[in-house]
């Protein structure tokens, strides 16, 4: 379904009884979140969605867009509204644990419990100086290679396999999993470049305005909140996690042995578990 919300309007699929607890997940495609991923959250109402720019949702220019990051913030908060639901659990993945870092400290009615996956605590731009940054060497191969024809399904999923090798650990990779996601990422996009780079990449983080800092406000989230990070994260290093863990207060850290960014097949039955839990 299409919602309209702060003058955009976002692509949204949910899952499970809408009389359960509800979970929004934030990443930059609702794709973000494998069906099986979801329909594992049993009793939950799971809602996921893209992102400007990303997927279905309202599609201006990534490279050039007209918002900034607190307005994807107003997105989810308006949605959340839109979709009568309140004390949400929220949920953020990567970039996607921006938002969900500034729902929690700017929205706090709308918020029960928070869990950041995979993200950390400062925007895209140079890194605190106590905060580990990319890993070089990952990112020398990741964006040393010749970008692929963004419109061509079967180079663009050659690429993304490539980057998901680059990026999961040495626990994570799948690459059925890993083609599979590619191609169904692409054939929901547009099919311009622009429209693809965004969706595989989330470019659009590198164009937008995310000022103001917020690191220094996470000792004001009051929800109770869960880290999950896997120590081998080349893109978020393993060490961000430990400071969000660190910096909000009453915060768990679920480290993901052997894995890198995102959640591989393989750390579901934790992962799902921990979830559970912690949205009960």
């Amino acid at each position: 379904m299409r919602i309209n919300v702060n003058k955009a309007e976002l692509c949204v699929e949910t899952f499970g009884d809408p009389g359960d607890p509800p979970v929004l997940l934030i990443g930059v495609t609702m794709l973000s979140w494998p069906d099986e991923l979801c329909a594992a959250l049993a009793g939950r109402h799971v809602v996921r969605y893209d992102l400007r720019d990303a997927g279905q949702s309202t599609f201006v220019d990534p490279d050039a867009p007209a918002y900034d990051l607190r307005d994807l913030v107003t997105d989810a908060a308006e949605l959340l509204v839109a979709l009568e639901l309140a004390g949400t659990h929220v949920v953020g993945l990567g970039v996607g644990g921006f938002v969900a870092q500034l729902l929690a400290l700017d929205h706090p009615d709308q918020v029960t419990s928070l869990t950041l996956i995979s993200t950390r605590p400062v925007a895209p731009g140079p890194v605190d100086p106590d905060l580990p940054d990319h890993a070089p060497e990952m990112m020398a191969e990741l964006f040393g290679r010749p970008e692929p024809d963004w419109t061509d399904r079967d180079s663009v999923i050659d690429y993304m396999t490539a980057s998901a090798r680059l990026m999961s650990g040495s626990r994570g990779f799948d690459e059925t999993d890993a083609r599979t996601s590619a191609g169904l990422v692409f054939d929901r996009a547009g099919r311009t470049a622009k429209a693809q780079r965004a969706s595989h990449l989330g470019s659009m983080f590198t164009a937008i305005d995310c000022q103001p800092r917020w690191r220094e406000r996470l000792g004001k989230i009051a929800v109770p909140t869960l880290v999950v990070h896997g120590d081998e994260d080349p893109f978020f290093p393993h060490g961000n996690g430990v400071a969000l863990a660190e910096e909000v207060p009453g915060a768990a850290l679920l480290t993901l042995r052997g894995i890198g960014q995102g959640l591989p097949r393989t750390t579901w039955p934790v992962v799902v578990d921990a979830l559970l839990r912690h949205t009960s």
